[in-house]
């Protein structure tokens, strides 16, 4: 399998990085987190500008056509940056939900808009009860007429505090967690009936509780009425887009530390001459590598249309950056020592973050459970 960047993806990844290595130093990072929307609106007009707005979508819509491929190279080195932006919520989950649900009328009328940075869209499907099952859904949704009324609550909506629209899964038929009667609509943040609050999550990025209470949504706005499948395939891709993130986090973690390594002083030497030291950092950069492949493995297969197949690879992936990110994060805390700890110093904020992605979607042993039951990541293959 050949690994090397085309020359388009080169070039998209050399634009990315001297993106993020201008705007988004340590000290920047925390000028955005205190602006009033929790990130930086100047920085998402230049996302806007370079064309990564666009990344996923058709050309034909004034997208860039990009891939999983393209979509690792963006998000490592927004992992690297530690990005507050709503990139992941908007473009990821929220183009997602367009490309693999919604209908050519809705794609033509919002994606432009998502191109040009004017329309920011949040996935509220999480529930209080639902952990990490991607079908449980309590919120209904029943037929009035020609419309739909939506009654429920979402938590943890990734940056739902500032999208313009919702995208939000709703039960029209059968029990809780019945895979079949889960339907998407597209909700204004703003339609009546609609509450949500607002707060910093512990990575500094945001998120909201919205409550829907009797709110009608009309025929037009009706992504779908069976649409799990399609959440599901979005949601492998979001997290095939985390693992690249994750990476781009541990390799910040770990340059980190071998920088912190080769400047503390003990016993008049630097700590990093001491071989045990030496031997740690060793292991988190075979930690990192794992990672590194499974990530790469996990966007080659995020397209996949075998749900099974898809799902083993996914999940393997999950596992792996589970438990390297912890391995990773534990390793640069510890090796710092007491400023690894403070809030004025970056490697714990990354740390931070990699317990985020961890969580996000199911942590580590959820997806070895998941994997388990699919037989491992081969299947129950058995030896001819």
């Amino acid at each position: 399998m050949d690994f090397d960047l085309t020359e388009e993806q080169r070039l998209l990844k050399d634009s990315v990085d001297r993106l993020i290595a201008d705007q988004y130093a340590f000290e920047q990072r925390k000028k955005y987190m205190a602006e009033p929307a929790g990130w930086s609106q100047a920085i998402w007009s230049q996302y806007a500008e370079i064309g990564l707005l666009g990344l996923p979508f058709e050309e034909k819509l004034g997208g860039f056509g990009g891939g999983a491929v393209e979509t690792m190279i963006v998000m490592e080195a927004f992992g690297r940056g530690l990005v507050l932006e709503p990139y992941f919520a908007t473009v990821i989950l929220g183009g997602g939900l367009l490309r693999r649900a919604g209908n050519d009328a809705l794609r033509a009328a919002l994606v432009p808009q998502i191109i040009a940075g004017k329309l920011k869209l949040a996935f509220a499907h999480i529930e209080r009860q639902s952990r990490y099952d991607i079908a449980d859904v309590g919120t209904s949704a029943h037929k009035d007429g020609d419309c739909y009324v939506l009654d429920g609550a979402k938590s943890v909506v990734l940056h739902g505090d500032c999208a313009d629209k919702l995208l939000v899964t709703a039960r029209t038929s059968g029990g809780r967690r019945d895979r079949n009667g889960v339907g998407l609509f597209l909700v204004d943040a703003d339609a009546a009936g609609v509450a949500h609050r607002g707060y910093p999550t512990q990575d500094g990025l945001r998120a909201a509780e919205v409550t829907l209470s009797n709110v009608r949504i009309g025929a037009d706005a009706v992504l779908g009425i069976d649409v799990l499948p399609a959440v599901e395939h979005v949601v492998d891709e979001a997290i095939a887009a985390l693992c690249a993130e994750a990476v781009g986090c541990m390799q910040a973690m770990h340059e980190t530390t071998l920088e912190y390594l080769k400047t503390r002083q003990q016993f008049g030497r630097p700590i990093g001459s001491f071989q045990v030291l030496q031997h740690r950092s060793v292991d988190m950069l075979v930690a990192l590598e794992q990672a590194r492949s499974m990530a790469m493995f996990s966007a080659v297969m995020a397209g996949e249309d075998d749900p099974t197949e898809r799902r083993r690879a996914i999940a393997a992936a999950k596992v792996q950056i589970g438990r390297s990110g912890r391995h990773v994060g534990q390793e640069a805390i510890q090796l710092h020592g007491g400023i690894g700890m403070t809030m004025e110093y970056k490697v714990g904020h990354y740390f931070k973050r990699m317990t985020m992605i961890d969580m996000l979607f199911g942590d580590a042993d959820a997806h070895l459970e998941t994997l388990a039951k699919l037989g491992g990541l081969f299947g129950n293959t058995k030896a001819a």
